[in-house]
């Protein structure tokens, strides 16, 4: 089956010319020009990714994020007209997956929803690993913690899967931003260390006495929890 992405943006043309352009790169496309309008297509039609515009009427795109992540791990690519680095670190600190600013030429925007399905997907099938309270499902994409399900965005799961790919291995920002590739390393300087302060808030784990992801300060990351 086609994936199936879901644009919220206000702009019925630029809705109808991605509609177009992602059609040619195999992708089903359905569009929504409010937040309410796109809140109800995401429960009832499950998208593989949404698009998702700042600039919004009713609530911008920020909220709408936040709304989404309520219960939703989509994938999200945020666009927007503003290109303030603080803007697109927002949008990390809530949950996007990417950021793209307009104006933009298309096939970048093709590349970067690859990019992030790819992620999103997984690496190879590689099994059920148990690392104490933790369950990570790299097969199913998903992961348990005390037996409970935990909701992990793309990046949040992807730079989980790789530190405990390379446990007891220091991984430093660099490695990480590469594997989680989408952003530009640039701008995003910051996108690693936020990502891996929301997925320790969702693992519970204090930073002073990390059960599972310690910080080694001035080199990167490294996973100790033990199977």
């Amino acid at each position: 089956m086609k994936p199936l992405v879901l644009i919220i943006d206000d702009d019925p043309k630029l809705n109808r010319l991605l509609t177009d352009y992602l059609a040619d790169f195999g992708f089903q496309v359905h569009s929504a020009v409010t937040p309410g309008e796109g809140l109800k297509k995401l429960r009832r039609e499950k998208p593989a990714l949404v698009i998702l515009d700042v600039m919004l009427p009713e609530m911008n795109g920020f909220d709408l994020c936040r709304e989404i992540r309520r219960d939703s791990a989509v994938p999200i690519v945020m666009l927007t007209a503003r290109g303030e680095p603080m803007d697109r670190i927002i949008g990390l600190e809530i949950g996007a997956d990417d950021y793209l600013p307009k104006p933009f030429e298309p096939r970048e925007l093709v590349a970067r929803i690859q990019a992030v399905l790819r992620r999103a997907a997984g690496p190879s099938p590689g099994g059920s690993q148990t690392f104490g309270r933790l369950r990570l499902d790299t097969s199913q994409h998903k992961v348990w913690l005390d037996g409970t399900p935990l909701e992990l965005t793309t990046q949040e799961f992807a730079a989980l899967a790789l530190l405990a790919r390379h446990p007891g291995q220091v991984l430093d920002r660099d490695r990480i931003l590469h594997e989680l590739r989408g952003m530009d390393s640039d701008a995003f300087n910051r996108s690693v260390d936020i990502t891996m302060s929301r997925l320790r808030q969702k693992l519970g784990d204090d930073p002073k006495a990390p059960a599972f992801i310690k910080t080694i300060w001035g080199a990167g990351y490294m996973f100790i929890g033990a199977e």
